[in-house]
């Protein structure tokens, strides 16, 4: 007797509704022969890791390679191994593109080697399985390794594939569906979707094993759609919050949550975030916000949302890699996820939270409160950390932008080297008019009277006889300014 779990599988492999990809036979090919490497790409959810695992199977033990995934600390260790050559073998290593680039270049050079040897004596055999333009990223790491690589690109199912799962597993099951096109309306050709609403059909019309006599399963989508929801809500929720949130909750620190809702709503799990920033005005500053350093400090320092969103800074590419947690987020309440996780409106998005103002002679200070507010989540304007993104143009309209207008506070540090020096006198006039708005957050290191700042703008004094930021041999002052200083400028964020 047959169970509808086993028939139209949501975990481990399918046996009665296994399709196999248009060339399955050519990825058959490559991996069971000696010494190939071979590349295996596509986006989540086109079963890439099942085909290669079905392939794995149906060899006889002694040419199966050994499955290995990046997701777990204990193969990334043989994988190290491996690519320093210390385990010969054939190894099929998932998920590549979460390997760090230099293990990843490693890889790509053992095989070429292999490539070019073909000698299973002294190399091993890679079946390397990744998202999308994960085969071209190797090529690459090692561009001469085109020609000896096996490099295979499994699509999402088209309808007739997913026409063909579905018949397979409602004969397994005697039964037949209504409307079985419907299914692929809503899966797009996502096998693991595909799986999951036809098993919950199933369960909706009390179909719970192979029947008896043929029975009809109706397939209304809206219920079939809550359900499934309802069902993942539980397992991905608390994870979709947690990146939303971002690494240190602020009701005002939003740019995670928009960033995701474009990805989802643009309908495709993998997005360059610098084309998603091109074609969408709207999220522009949010992406700008966070691709160069944030978004990736959230998934590193957040296991729970590390474990479903993959970001790689260099190619700025972002994946939902599980296609249960694409879909959900594809029907989620996103103004309900917004209140829950405690955001408070606001219409601007400003390229950076805090922009610091600051002369030269206190350079030490003003970088040691980047460095500290960048840990603290918040996204600051400091000259040093952005000289690279504006190589060929000018700091005077760059500043005139940044301190005017592009970020939502300006943090000045004010003394007479402040009021005397031409680039920080330039600054205070870009911002001047921003002072009587509450935009600019002066910090006092002297008396100095400082154009500009009326005299009765409440700031920060940062004054003490007893130490000095800009003498060396003194650390005391950095826990004064983390008291004195930052915590004032995270409370006036929020």
């Amino acid at each position: 007797m047959k169970l509808v779990e086993e028939v139209f599988v949501t975990e481990g492999l399918p046996n009665e509704t296994f399709v196999k990809p248009p060339n399955y036979n050519e990825i058959l090919i490559d991996v069971r022969r000696p010494g190939k490497p071979v590349v295996i790409e596509g986006q989540s959810g086109t079963g890439k890791t099942t085909t290669v695992r079905k392939i794995q199977a149906s060899l006889n033990d002694g040419e199966a390679p050994v499955y290995l995934s990046a997701r777990r600390p204990h193969d990334v260790e043989r994988i190290v191994r491996i690519a320093d050559h210390a385990e010969l073998g054939s190894f099929i290593i998932d998920d590549f593109h979460r390997l760090t680039a230099a293990l990843r270049a490693t890889l790509a050079d053992t095989a070429k080697l292999a490539a070019e040897e073909w000698d299973a004596t002294k190399y091993p055999k890679l079946i390397i399985i990744g998202i999308n333009e994960v085969g071209s990223a190797l090529i690459q790491f090692v561009p001469d390794i085109a020609k000896r690589i096996g490099i295979h690109r499994v699509n999402p199912a088209n309808e007739a594939l997913t026409a063909e799962l579905v018949k397979s597993g409602c004969d397994a099951l005697n039964v037949v569906f209504d409307d079985p096109k419907l299914i692929f309306a809503e899966s797009k050709g996502d096998y693991w979707l595909t799986q999951q609403l036809c098993q919950t059909a199933c369960m909706a019309a009390g179909v719970l094993e192979e029947s008896e006599e043929l029975k009809k399963v109706a397939i209304d989508l809206n219920r079939i759609r809550k359900v499934v929801v309802e069902k993942l809500r539980a397992a991905y929720y608390p994870a979709v919050k947690e990146f939303c949130r971002g690494r240190r909750f602020r009701p005002s620190n939003d740019p995670y949550y928009k960033v995701l809702r474009v990805v989802a709503e643009a309908g495709e799990p993998v997005a360059d975030l610098i084309a998603l920033s091109n074609s969408n005005a709207e999220v522009r500053g949010s992406i700008n916000n966070i691709k160069d350093y944030r978004l990736g400090a959230l998934l590193e320092s957040k296991e729970l949302a590390g474990r479903y969103f993959f970001y790689e800074r260099e190619t700025t590419t972002f994946a939902i890699e599980d296609p249960a947690v694409f879909y959900f987020l594809r029907h989620l309440d996103w103004e309900a996820l917004r209140t829950d996780c405690g955001f408070r409106g606001r219409d601007e998005v400003f390229e950076f939270d805090l922009a610091i103002s600051f002369a030269g002679e206190n350079r030490a200070l003003a970088k040691h409160l980047a460095d500290q507010l960048k840990e603290l989540d918040v996204q600051v304007f400091y000259d040093e950390n952005f000289e690279s993104n504006y190589l060929g143009k000018t700091w005077s309209k760059e500043f005139t932008r940044i301190f005017g207008s592009a970020s939502r506070y300006v943090v000045c540090l004010l003394d007479e080297s402040h009021q005397q020096k031409i680039w920080p006198t330039f600054e205070r006039e870009v911002f001047g008019p921003r002072v009587q708005k509450g935009e600019v957050i002066p910090v006092f290191l002297d008396d100095t009277p400082i154009t500009g700042i009326p005299k009765d703008v409440v700031g920060i004094r940062f004054i003490d006889a007893h130490f000095s930021w800009r003498d060396e041999s003194q650390d005391t002052w950095r826990d004064r300014a983390g008291n004195e200083i930052i915590l004032k400028i995270i409370d006036k964020l929020d």
